[in-house]
C-alpha cells in the first residue's frame, strides 16, 4: 500500500520521538541511529520517507536489496543488509556494496565471504550476529562464543570490517526476558568496544524503545514506520 507523505511523516515523527525520549533516558549524548526496513513496502515509500528525511534503509533478502537500490538509484541512500545471507548470495551481495552487513551469522559465512570478497579485491564493513535469546529458529553466534568469534574473524579475514554486533530481542511477549537478552548483547558490546566495535544493533519496531535504554545505538525499525 502507498502511504501519503503525511501519514509517513506522522508514523517517522512518532518512531524518532520514542527514539529521542528512550535515548535521553540513558544519557544525553547517547546517539541512536534509525535504519528504516522496506522488506514488506512499496519502493514509493521509501522515497517518501526520504523527502522527510530518513537517509539509512535496510532491506532482508539480496534479491529485494538490489531491487530497491536500481529502483532509487538517483537517491542518496545508505542500504544495510540485515537479513540472513545465503553462501550463494554472497557475490551479489558484494557487488550491491551495501554500507553495512548485519547479519554476520557464523565464522562458516565469514570466511566463504573473505574468500569472494578477496576475489574481487573488495572489503564489506559487518556486525557479527549474536543470537543472545538462545532460540533455535534464531541465527547468530552464542553469547558465551561471541567475543572469541569476533577476535577469531578479525584476525583471520582481512576483508572484513567488523564494526560491532547485532541481535533480535527474544522472541515472548514476556518483557524480562526481552531486556535479559539485549542486556546480555550489550555487556559482549561494551567489552569489543576496545578492539574498535562502534555500533551495537538492537530492537526492532515492537522494543525499540527498551532496546535503547539497554544500549543500543542503532535500531531497525518496519512495521512503526509504515503502518
Amino acid at each position: 500500500m502507498i502511504l501519503d507523505k503525511e501519514h509517513l511523516r506522522a508514523n517517522l515523527d512518532e518512531v524518532i520521538w520514542k527514539i529521542e525520549e528512550a535515548r535521553i533516558s540513558v544519557s544525553e549524548h547517547h546517539i541512536v541511529k534509525l535504519v528504516a526496513v522496506g522488506k514488506y513496502t512499496e519502493v514509493e515509500n521509501i522515497a517518501t520517507l526520504y523527502t522527510l528525511g530518513q537517509r539509512a534503509f535496510g532491506e532482508n533478502q539480496v534479491q529485494q536489496l538490489r531491487e530497491r537500490m536500481k529502483a532509487l538509484e538517483e537517491l542518496p541512500l545508505e542500504w544495510h543488509m540485515i537479513g540472513k545471507l545465503q553462501k550463494n548470495k554472497i557475490n551479489n551481495l558484494i557487488d550491491l556494496r551495501p554500507a553495512l552487513m548485519q547479519s554476520l551469522d557464523s565464522i562458516e559465512l565469514a570466511e566463504e565471504m573473505n574468500k569472494k570478497l578477496e576475489a574481487k579485491e573488495s572489503t564489506m564493513n559487518c556486525l557479527l550476529q549474536i543470537n543472545a535469546a538462545r532460540e533455535e529458529t534464531k541465527a547468530g553466534v552464542s553469547p558465551e562464543a561471541a567475543k572469541d568469534a569476533y577476535m577469531e574473524i578479525k584476525e583471520r579475514f582481512p576483508q572484513i570490517n567488523l564494526k560491532g554486533i547485532m541481535t533480535i530481542g527474544a522472541h515472548t511477549d514476556d518483557t524480562k526476558i526481552i531486556q535479559e537478552s539485549f542486556e546480555t548483547t550489550h555487556k559482549i558490546y561494551e567489552t569489543l568496544e576496545k578492539e574498535g566495535a562502534t555500533i551495537c544493533s538492537m530492537g526492532m519496531s515492537g522494543d525499540y524503545e527498551l532496546a535503547i535504554k539497554c544500549g543500543s545505538n542503532l535500531v531497525r525499525i518496519g512495521s512503526a514506520l509504515f503502518k
